[in-house]
Formats: structure tokens, C-alpha cells, sequence
């Protein structure tokens, strides 16, 4: 009796053969060369280590609420000594198994849960604005380059307009005249109002020198429409700008919102702030220094870890660019 051995009429190439997926000679794409030059970069590792850290306590806020039994706005007196003017019972700030950042003076808030729930609000409103400022320094920016003429000149003059103003203390003027209600939403609208014009003139000036590159103008000559032009030709070549532009925002607009909170008209209590805690704990310092320490610690490092992170993807994309 025979038996037969069925093969496949075409086998794939074996590994390490050109055209294979593990050959030596196929590059890598600019997603996996970054990933591999950050792989090997400590301060990178580490910065994204603390920012992953940061966004699970953000995202487990409540669970971490529900283990330690306090939440962000319940005020637990018997932490607190009255005879002491409302200093938290204990060494260091009344940190203890129950309180394991301490509490508050006064009050007896929680600064673990506080610290959580403030990290869910500064992250939700900084990635909230990092989208909207893209979205529109990208389309605006690409627009003011791809058309040209009046276009580009009212654009232009619109991001001349709002680059002008001191923004800080505009956005002082504007949210202390505005209702305290839907806090979070007005931060993001006057966050982003002043802050797509910075991606927008980069946007526009690099659409303007791709529009004079050979491809562009082969797609042009070949009777592309202006619809592939933008999404097949141009946007796929600012994707490495984009990538590290909104990279470097986020760690700004945190700032920005823990300063806005922190002069009273960013995040209303009881919503937990970073901003919000380190202006309450100002006038504490002397006699509670963990109670300003600790929040300001948690906002210099997660924007010290954003911004090492943004520059090293900035270092490991214009290697990749060079290369």
C-alpha cells in the first residue's frame, strides 16, 4: 500500500529568505525602528514605565477607593487632631496602613485617593486637548498649505491672532468669567483655542515643501485627485511630525491645567486637582511638608517622564529619518 504526501503547490519562503518576514534585508517600519531604539534607551523605559504607573492609577481609582475605604471627597475626622489645629494624627502627614500617602489637615481627605482621582482628571483633560488641538492644527494647517492664496492668508493671520496673545493670562481672563459648571470641558475648549496654532504653522510649512516633492507631483501629473493627494500622499509623510508633536503636548497641557487649578480657576472642588492640592497645601508646608511634597512630586514626574519620553520618540524618529 502507497501513501501519498499531498504538498502545498506554493510553500512560503523559508525563514531568513528574501521576502520572508524575519529576512535581514526586509527594513523595518518606522513603528518597529522606533520601538527598537527605545527598547534599548533607559530613561526611555523608565519614563514609560512611571506613565503606564500613572495611567492605571488613573484608570483603578475607584478600585483603589474601594480598598482602602476612602474615597476622594470623604472627610474622616478621626485621622485629624483637633488640639493640634487639625494636623493629621502621626508622623509624616498621618501616613499609616489605613492612609498610605496620609491625609489632608483639616479634613482628613485621603491623599492616596486624591492623588488617583486627580490623575484620572489631568490625564482625561490633557489627552482631551491633544486630540482636539490635532485635529485641528492638522486639518487648518494642511488646508492653509494645500490651497494657498486667501486661504492661507486667513488662516495664517487667524494663527498670527491667537499666537499673539500671552495665553496664560488669557485663559485666566476667559475661565474666571465663565460659569464654574462642566469645569473639564471649558478647560479643553480654551486649552485648545490656544494651542493649534503651534502644530498647525508646523503643519502648513512642511505641507508646503511636500507639495513641491517628485511624488507629489507624479500623483498630481497621473490625475490623482486633490482627495488622494492630501490622504495618500501628504498626510502618510507627517505622520512622524505628528507623532512627536503630540507626544511634547500632553506633558504641556498637564501643566497648564495643574497652573489653571492651581490660581482657582481650573478643576471646581470637590473635584480632585494636582494643581488644586499643592495651592491648598501652600499655607501647610511648615508644619505638613508631606502634604505639599507629595502631589507636587506626582505632577514633576509624570511631566519629567512625558517629556523624556517625547524627546527620546523625537531623537529615535529623526535617527530613523537620517538612516
Amino acid at each position: 500500500m502507497t501513501t501519498a504526501f499531498v504538498h502545498d503547490a506554493h510553500p512560503g519562503p523559508p525563514v531568513g529568505a528574501p521576502g520572508s518576514p524575519g529576512a535581514p534585508g526586509v527594513p523595518a517600519t518606522a513603528g518597529r525602528r522606533i520601538l527598537g531604539v527605545l527598547r534599548h534607551d533607559r530613561a526611555a523605559l523608565f519614563s514609560a514605565s512611571f506613565i503606564a504607573l500613572m495611567m492605571l492609577m488613573a484608570i483603578c481609582a475607584p478600585l483603589i477607593s474601594a480598598l482602602t475605604g476612602h474615597g476622594p471627597t470623604a472627610f474622616d475626622t478621626s485621622a485629624i487632631d483637633v488640639d493640634s489645629g487639625g494636623l493629621p494624627k502621626g508622623s509624616f502627614g498621618g501616613i499609616s496602613a489605613e492612609h498610605p500617602l496620609g491625609v489632608e489637615p483639616l479634613n482628613g481627605r485621603d491623599i492616596l485617593a486624591r492623588i488617583a482621582y486627580g490623575a484620572r482628571v489631568s490625564f482625561l483633560i490633557a489627552a482631551s486637548a491633544t486630540v482636539v488641538t490635532t485635529l485641528l492644527g492638522v486639518v487648518l494647517g494642511m488646508v492653509a498649505g494645500f490651497y494657498g492664496g486667501w486661504v492661507d492668508q486667513f488662516v495664517s493671520r487667524v494663527m498670527d491672532f491667537l499666537m499673539a496673545f500671552p495665553a496664560l493670562i488669557f485663559m485666566i481672563a476667559i475661565l474666571s468669567s465663565l460659569p464654574a459648571g462642566n469645569r473639564s470641558f471649558l478647560l479643553v475648549a480654551v486649552i485648545s483655542v490656544f494651542g493649534w496654532p503651534y502644530l498647525a504653522r508646523v503643519v502648513r510649512g512642511q505641507t508646503l515643501t511636500l507639495l513641491n516633492r517628485d511624488f507629489v507631483e507624479a500623483a498630481r501629473a497621473s490625475g490623482a485627485s486633490r482627495r488622494a493627494l492630501v490622504f495618500k500622499e501628504i498626510l502618510p509623510n507627517l505622520r512622524s511630525s505628528l507623532i512627536v508633536m503630540t507626544t511634547l503636548s500632553v506633558p504641556g497641557y498637564i501643566g497648564t491645567e495643574a497652573g489653571l487649578s492651581f490660581l482657582g480657576v481650573g478643576v471646581s472642588p470637590p473635584t480632585p486637582s494636582w494643581g488644586q492640592m499643592i495651592a491648598s497645601s501652600v499655607s501647610w508646608y511648615a508644619v505638613d511638608p508631606l502634604y505639599f511634597a507629595i502631589p507636587g512630586l506626582f505632577l514633576f514626574l509624570t511631566v519629567l517622564s512625558l517629556t523624556v519620553l517625547g524627546d527620546r520618540i523625537r531623537a529615535a524618529t529623526d535617527a530613523g529619518e537620517a538612516a
